[in-house]
């Protein structure tokens, strides 16, 4: 094993002080890491996430293709926005990208060089007590569950679920929200400013704020509802992934990658993105009909199981390496 640190892209480098930083971490990265591939016989080199900077200039060191996973949607913020056309055209430099759903590929405007291979889920969610998971929040019998689970973020619409509460649909049901997850980087005040809104709208005492959790699984094990609500395109949804594959159904935006892993009104329910109104009612429809709950639920575990396993992943990108140390080798 070698432990490296990479020459990556992060918001603190985008000044002329950081990009030399950033330039002098890639040469070192196609100096050292291109010698240690050239050593070790490597075939391809593999950059898990798009805003790694030095892969391929790793590869072309090494002789080898390269291939960047792409699991990023870069719509949505105005550096991202404004950055992209150039990320785009070093990406296309690449053998082949390997992006995590079709919205992720559209993004290269349908370049042979984007591949579709979804993630798969690495675990199934362990199938607890629902009663006592249930107790252990405080949440009563009568009273439906709705979870989200991810960083506390301004577009991952925690906001959007609490004043979704607010809607009278789910004030009648006396609805809890199970709030999964810590602030994300850069949002530290975040929590304070969604608990002021959670009790600026009469609903503090309808929520649950979880924090970070090394194991959800108690968190599907109580919920009704699971909940993805994000204000910008998800590039998959992997908590929509494990919803379905504890059997929860799952109400999304209709955006994103998330709008592949949730088939409206089978395996759950597609919304406009940032609608509270639509949110508070598909998840009161869900609440009020507990068989047609189950049944979307039972179709999501069975779809999580057919399409989003981790061994198809797996055989799809080891299908894509054979494929490029093919072509090197004819070539």
């Amino acid at each position: 094993m070698c432990v490296h640190p990479l020459a990556v892209l992060r918001r603190a480098l985008f000044s002329p002080a950081g990009a030399t930083r950033l330039s002098r971490a890639v040469a070192r990265d196609r100096r050292e890491l291109g010698a240690l591939a050239r050593g070790h016989g490597v075939a391809l080199v593999h950059d898990n996430t798009s805003v790694v900077m030095s892969g391929r200039a790793v590869a072309h060191a090494a002789g080898v293709p390269h291939v960047v996973h792409v699991r990023e949607i870069y719509a949505g913020g105005r550096m991202a926005s404004a950055l992209w056309p150039l990320m785009r055209a070093r990406l296309l430099r690449a053998d082949a990208l390997a992006c995590i759903s079709s919205a992720v590929a559209r993004q290269f405007s349908g370049s042979s060089r984007a591949r579709v291979i979804h993630d798969g889920l690495p675990r199934a969610p362990r199938a607890l007590d629902r009663e006592e998971a249930r107790a252990a929040f405080g949440i009563a019998p009568e009273r439906p569950a709705v979870a989200l689970v991810g960083r506390l973020s301004d577009w991952k619409g925690q906001d959007v679920l609490l004043r979704a509460l607010a809607e009278i649909p789910l004030v009648e049901r006396g609805a809890v929200a199970l709030m999964a997850g810590d602030a994300a980087p850069g949002a530290r005040d975040l929590p304070r400013r969604l608990e002021m809104l959670a009790g600026r709208l009469g609903v503090a005492e309808r929520v649950r704020w979880l924090g970070f959790r090394r194991d959800v699984d108690d968190v599907w094990a109580a919920a009704d509802v699971a909940v993805v609500p994000s204000t910008r395109p998800e590039p998959l949804g992997l908590v929509a992934m494990e919803a379905g594959a504890a059997g929860v159904p799952v109400v999304a935006s209709a955006h994103g990658g998330v709008a592949e892993l949730v088939r409206d009104g089978e395996t759950g329910l597609l919304v406009p993105p940032g609608d509270p109104s639509a949110l508070a009612a598909a998840v009161r429809l869900l609440a009020d009909d507990p068989e047609l709950a189950a049944r979307m639920g039972e179709a999501g575990r069975q779809r999580v199981q057919e399409h989003f396993g981790v061994e198809r992943m797996l055989a799809e990108l080891q299908g894509l390496y054979d494929e490029l140390a093919g072509t090197q080798a004819r070539g």
